[in-house]
């Protein structure tokens, strides 16, 4: 009984504390795109070959690249990951990340929209394969591609 009269007050703070933890608003499509966009007073093809070269610097693989359209598309080298109970199953999984640029000409300017997909691949010895992709919103991740980007106009337009 007494053990129980000591877990009462604890498990009432927690509670209240829990109640009390404020969850952060979501994330509008505005403020994404304003994490995912810079704009430049570069050229289109300097712009463009600087995003192509430290996406390879990142260690991503071009898929596609098009500068008529402006579109890169790219993925990281794939991860598998395994433990005990999917190797007992005969389940692998694997993980990658896949990532976009569009570079447009905005009036004097050109402006890049890059998009970062952390992608899940599960498949099965009965053949059956599902995916998860989750878009990566970390403003850091966008961050460091943009310093890399803003490195290699200057490389290149100096």
């Amino acid at each position: 009984m007494i053990a129980t009269t000591r877990l009462t007050p604890g498990i009432a703070f927690c509670v209240l504390l829990a109640g009390c933890v404020a969850l952060p608003p979501p994330t509008t499509p505005l403020e994404i795109q304003s994490v995912q966009t810079r704009e430049y007073e570069e050229s289109r093809q300097v712009v463009f070959a600087s995003v192509m070269s430290v996406f390879q610097d990142l260690g991503y693989i071009v898929n596609s690249a098009d500068l008529a359209t402006g579109f890169i598309t790219t993925e990281g080298l794939a991860r598998g990951e395994t433990d005990i109970l999917d190797w007992l199953f005969n389940v692998s999984q694997v993980s990658q990340t896949r990532a976009t640029a569009f570079i447009e000409e905005v009036n004097d300017k050109t402006r890049i929209r890059l998009n970062f997909v952390e992608t899940w691949q599960e498949s099965r010895d009965q053949g059956q394969s599902t995916r998860r992709d989750r878009p990566i919103l970390d403003a850091e991740v966008y961050e460091n591609a943009f310093d890399r980007i803003e490195n290699a106009i200057f490389v290149r337009s100096s």
